[in-house]
């Protein structure tokens, strides 16, 4: 029996790639400078699996800032626009992920979304018929690079790639039909695995997971198709996916040259064992038998008694991993100094997940439980323990009727209503939430957390950040206006840390996308509000201008995807407690004259199962509980929310259910083609389509946002239009923001005076 690892945590344990990458994007440090800092944190994620019992350590998971841009990078399929002139193999990186780099031209970055059901980003591949066959060279030589730096930990290192079918059905095509792009993809993909072959790489771990979907017939055929045709000459091919249960391709995948296969056991809906069956009896057979996207410790007695027939059956076939790549998960509970001694009993980190497979491969090799035991009991007392029960918020769920999941009013008799409250001007303009987070901000935050100020102080300091705010945004000429949110660390952790039964950690950062980290809540609790979480700002933002202020909420179904949540209930159940909460300071907020309110769902997508069969379950009760979230909102008060990087044509249908009055979503990257949905069943209510792209530091140009708003002309009429940024400006800085901004309204105002009449 062998562990492997299927990725690791490429951060560091404490951020060390966000804030070398950042020193480098703002040239406080050479390229070289960084790529040695990039160097030694490979050097560390290797040299903490080893020690913590990983054999086949995997190489090509670590990305400057993503791996499917690494291989988009090595396949030279770099889009054009990016490439002219320019050696600078770094930069161009950087360029096609945020349109900037330290060199080259500024350009308008590739496309980025959601991987899968996660809140991790990629770069979207762009291609096309012409990039494809241009002389572009494919270049392994980074990848061979790292699998020899790795044999400095140890002489077993497991290559990682993007599988070719998972490429081409993530990526986008201009004009062509996605698959008739495939025979001159594998061109490129034979000449990658050509080179790692004649580099002597033994294990090539190919990464598939679009085999958790449903696939239709067709890329079935183009599965078949692509892997006959690869010649994997000396590599062993392990075909790894993740996310979802495989079981409905195990026929597609059994007659191929693989050499093993990777089984997600945590999602695997059916006996793995008749799978196991079904495969080759020379495949080594890889078990993910660890949650790699929650925090929960592993009950390995439960696992143990799954395995110990599979191991006896396999014995030296059988690799046991995490379910998928521990990208996923913090990187070391051990950093945890300050949490609840019981609270840390219940937890495991990606380190603390390789240890897990070290504890369960000594007890299945020796038949001796006694050590896994101990560790289950822990991990399972979190499930009796008095601190998750909350019998008030039970009775609430379970109190609930239909008029508690609706608005009383239709959106078309709201609409009358607001107008004439707000008298807003035709195409309004706002921002999504937040405004620019500077140090001076961060530090006032941390000075407060470690009471080196008082209340009175912090709060005098956050108020004179949100005056500031204000008037800065009157001086734009924006319409409705934010308080623009200092107070607040992150959308999710800032409500997370003012709601019962949800816990939080010092270091459990995971990577969202580039040098951007998260530090998910933990809910492990039934939720509910203990005090107004936003109203003393919102009112104090209010009370210096006569403009409307939108007051800025996290929706439900974004709170529940982007913590880290209990499984001892569905995660229905959690999303209803999160939206009472929410209902409750929906409630507070209307009574204290806040005229809009924006609850920021932009999570919907990403919360959904990877299988299609499965999606309308989800979305009933994702859109029952933003609903329940709005529902006592009157007719006068306007409910803004905003959605980002989603695919409208998967869930049209849920967005028009949530019956939001404005809806904001991101456009700017898809050159307003995400409203391609619109084309197939109208958007009834109003819209913002994003005209900024806020996750690139380039200033958009008054004309380029005018030819976006006139694209969406076509699917909204301009009486439900809204002008707005992609999303919130929290890691923009103010320079570039007060120019991109006042480029908004002036684009806005050039169309306001064509279409005076």
């Amino acid at each position: 029996m062998h562990i492997h690892n299927l990725g690791f945590p490429r951060i560091g344990a404490k951020r060390e790639l966000k804030f070398s990458l950042e020193k480098y994007w703002r040239g406080e440090i050479t390229q070289a400078e960084f790529l040695t800092s990039c160097k030694q944190l490979r050097q560390q994620n290797w040299q903490l699996q080893h020690d913590a019992g990983v054999e086949w350590l995997p190489v090509g998971d670590f990305a400057h800032y993503d791996h499917v841009l690494n291989t988009t990078l090595m396949l030279g399929l770099a889009p054009e626009r990016f490439v002219a002139n320019d050696s600078n193999a770094l930069d161009l990186e950087f360029r096609v992920a945020r349109g900037q780099a330290p060199s080259g031209c500024q350009c308008a970055a590739s496309d980025m979304t959601k991987w899968f059901n996660t809140n991790y980003h990629y770069i979207v591949p762009e291609l096309n018929e012409n990039l494809l066959a241009s002389l572009t060279p494919v270049n392994a030589q980074s990848l061979i690079s790292q699998c020899e730096e790795a044999k400095q930990v140890s002489d077993k290192t497991k290559a990682v790639l993007l599988g070719p079918i998972s490429y081409l059905y993530l990526s986008v095509c201009q004009d062509e039909e996605k698959l008739s792009l495939l025979p001159a993809l594998l061109v490129r993909y034979r000449a990658l695995l050509e080179q790692l072959s004649l580099a002597g790489i033994t294990w090539l771990q190919l990464d598939e997971p679009v085999l958790g979907l449903e696939l239709d017939e067709i890329w079935q055929d183009a599965f078949t198709s692509a892997y006959q045709q690869l010649d994997k000459g000396r590599l062993k091919l392990l075909l790894t996916s993740y996310f979802a249960s495989i079981d409905h391709h195990v026929e597609l995948i059994k007659p191929l040259d693989f050499d093993g296969l990777h089984i997600d056991l945590v999602t695997q809906e059916k006996d793995v064992t008749a799978i196991v069956n079904a495969l080759p009896e020379h495949w080594v057979i890889s078990l993910g038998v660890i949650n790699g996207r929650n925090i929960w410790k592993t009950d390995l007695v439960s696992v143990y008694q799954k395995l110990q027939p599979l191991y006896r059956q396999l014995n030296d076939r059988l690799w046991i991993a995490p379910s998928c790549s521990l990208l996923h998960s913090p990187v070391d509970l051990q950093q945890e100094s300050k949490l609840d001694a019981e609270f840390k009993s219940w937890l495991a980190f990606a380190k603390q997940k390789c240890e897990e497979l070290t504890l369960l491969k000594y007890a299945l090799e020796h038949e001796n439980s006694d050590e896994i035991t101990l560790y289950s009991n822990a991990a399972l007392a979190r499930c009796v323990s008095k601190r998750i029960h909350n019998e008030s918020v039970r009775t609430r769920i379970n109190g609930l009727s239909h008029d508690d999941f609706h608005r009383k009013q239709s959106f078309l008799e709201r609409k009358v209503v607001q107008q004439k409250a707000l008298n807003l001007p035709i195409l309004p303009t706002t921002t999504i939430g937040s405004f620019p987070q500077t140090g001076d901000i961060r530090e006032v935050r941390a000075k407060w957390r470690r009471k080196e100020i008082t209340e009175k102080q912090y709060q005098s300091l956050i108020e004179e950040e949100i005056r500031n705010t204000i008037i800065k945004q009157e001086d734009i000429g924006l319409d409705v206006l934010v308080h623009g949110e200092a107070e607040r660390n992150d959308m999710v952790e800032y409500f997370g840390e003012l709601l019962e039964g949800v816990a939080f950690t010092q270091f459990a950062w995971v990577q969202s996308y580039g040098s951007r980290c998260v530090k998910p809540p933990i809910i492990f609790g039934d939720v509910s509000r203990k005090q107004a979480m936003t109203i003393s700002w919102i009112n104090y933002a209010q009370s210096l201008t006569d403009r409307p202020v939108k007051a800025m909420l996290t929706g439900p179904i974004t709170i529940l995807c982007w913590s880290f949540v209990r499984d001892d209930i569905s995660r229905e159940d959690v999303a209803k407690q999160i939206a009472l909460a929410i209902s409750d300071e929906v409630v507070d907020l209307v009574d204290n004259g806040t005229q809009i309110i924006q609850i920021d769902e932009p999570a919907i997508r990403e919360g959904m199962p990877i299988k299609q069969s499965e999606w309308q379950s989800y979305l009933s009760w994702a859109t029952a509980a933003f609903c329940l979230s709005a529902a006592k909102a009157p007719a006068k008060t306007q409910i803004h929310s905003h959605m980002c990087y989603s695919e409208f044509n998967d869930i049209l249908p849920a967005i028009i259910a949530l019956d939001a009055d404005v809806l904001t979503v991101e456009t700017t990257r898809s050159n307003m083609a995400l409203l391609d949905a619109f084309d197939e069943q109208a958007y009834p209510n109003d819209l913002g389509p994003g005209v900024y792209d806020i996750h690139t530091p380039n200033v958009p140009e008054v004309d380029w946002m005018v030819d976006l708003l006139e694209k969406a002309q076509k699917y909204i009429p301009i009486e439900r239009l809204w002008v707005n940024p992609d999303c919130g400006l929290k890691t923009r800085s103010w320079q570039e923001t007060k120019l991109a901004l006042e480029n908004m309204v002036t684009a806005v105002k050039k169309l306001r005076s064509a279409y005076s009449n």
